[in-house]
């Protein structure tokens, strides 16, 4: 790493160790990528340009390219199946990581193999920010940029800005992460920190565990941010050692002089459970404002909140009760390892006695690929987005909330306050 002459925020630490010049915002800067994956909505756009633009199908580095079948998982038609085999013909003949249907989301597979302190963490989806929670620089970019990065094992960019967002106190009962970022997507907007690093603060988060704070750098891109981070700190190198990458633990943490652009400070005992409803995520009232909304469905998973932290919390509030008669309840765990465990745990046995369906790892309801909705339906869902037509229909209507939220309100059959007594 570089020996910096000025203080720095974490973004700035990272891309300086990288470049091994001390960078400033709004620096020009070519990085090398440590990691760079596609799933079966951007791997075959990426190869074709690949092959059309850059006249190869080589791939860099095979150690640092992964291929995941995650967006239409299992694969609902023809089309998709085509697709699909010419991911796994491009896989094999470069030799890269190939990750099949019901393996899980790709965030989720990176989180748990690849991402860590340090890194250059590339995807062609827009919610890689989520790997910032593990120290990763991590950005997601179009086909076209990766197509480059496969190719040549390296990108350029721009050094974001920083936005330091400080949370202070100990989250009420009942209140999660997601209602934290709910909350301050609805003070920022979504536009709030356009191309800025959103960097995650305060004891609040040093207290959240690793998976709380994975949520609210995987909905940085839903307040414009380039990236989201949060402190490489025990926690993380915990987490690394679960999965048998301790070693690659390297403490990460902002200087205390650091320049921030932007800063705002949340005090958590503002904070209450949160409903952001059709058609924005910055669309945020505190759940009372929305209780009593009937609901046709309740989803609980995405690369948001389908952890084994979210399936606990699931199963804990659904222990002994019913999904709501005229309400589904679906289930999606992130990974094939997340669904694993809560099999191991009983988790899913309570989920299924509740009467949920439980299906394959992978983004699911989420993309509207594979669980979509009728006119005029109303879902709460776990996940990060609930733009108009995000699960499949434009004449349906999307609200989100945390795990705990979605788990109550299913027993009830409409939005419901986590914090009365089921």
């Amino acid at each position: 790493m570089t020996a910096q002459t000025t203080a720095q925020t974490m973004v700035e630490k990272i891309l300086s160790a990288k470049t091994k010049t001390d960078v400033r915002p709004n620096d020009m800067i070519t990085v090398p990528v440590d990691f760079a994956f596609a799933h079966d909505g951007t791997l075959p756009l990426a190869i074709e340009l690949m092959e059309d633009e850059l006249g190869t199908r080589r791939v860099h580095d095979p150690e640092k390219v992964a291929g995941i079948c995650d967006h239409a998982s299992p694969s609902p038609s023809e089309q998709v199946s085509n697709v699909q085999a010419m991911m796994r013909a491009f896989a094999c003949e470069n030799e890269i990581a190939f990750y099949e249907n019901g393996d899980g989301v790709c965030h989720q597979i990176v989180l748990e193999r690849y991402a860590a302190p340090y890194k250059i963490v590339i995807g062609a989806d827009s919610h890689t920010c989520t790997h910032g929670a593990l120290g990763a620089f991590a950005t997601g970019m179009g086909s076209t940029d990766l197509a480059a990065v496969m190719a040549y094992g390296k990108t350029w960019l721009k050094v974001p800005s920083s936005y330091r967002i400080e949370i202070t106190g100990n989250l009420p009962e009942h209140i999660h992460s997601k209602d934290a970022f709910l909350y301050l997507c609805g003070k920022i907007t979504a536009d709030g920190a356009t191309y800025m690093s959103m960097e995650f603060l305060g004891d609040t988060v040093d207290e959240m565990s690793v998976e709380s704070r994975i949520v609210m750098c995987n909905m940085a891109i839903e307040a414009g941010g380039k990236c989201g981070l949060c402190i490489a700190d025990d926690r993380v190198c915990e987490f690394l050692a679960r999965y048998g990458r301790k070693d690659e633990y390297t403490p990460l943490s902002p200087d205390s002089e650091a320049d921030y652009a932007s800063e705002i400070t949340i005090p958590a005992d503002d904070i209450e459970p949160q409903i952001a409803a059709p058609h924005r995520v910055d669309n945020v009232a505190p759940v009372g404002e929305y209780e009593g909304v009937p609901l046709d469905q309740v989803c609980i998973g995405s690369c948001t909140n389908g952890r084994i932290e979210d399936l606990r919390i699931a199963a804990r509030i659904l222990k002994g009760e019913k999904a709501a008669e005229g309400t589904r309840l679906v289930v999606y765990p992130a990974s094939r390892d997340v669904l694993l465990q809560a099999i191991s745990e009983g988790v899913i046995r309570t989920l299924v006695e509740a009467g949920a369906a439980v299906c394959a790892p992978g983004c699911g309801f989420c993309i509207g690929r594979t669980v979509a909705l009728a006119d005029g339906e109303v879902v709460l869902s776990t996940q990060n987005r609930n733009f108009k037509g995000r699960m499949g229909n434009n004449n349906s209507e999307i609200y989100l909330s945390s795990v705990e939220t979605a788990a109550v309100s299913a027993v009830r059959g409409e939005i419901a306050d986590p914090r009365e007594t089921l």
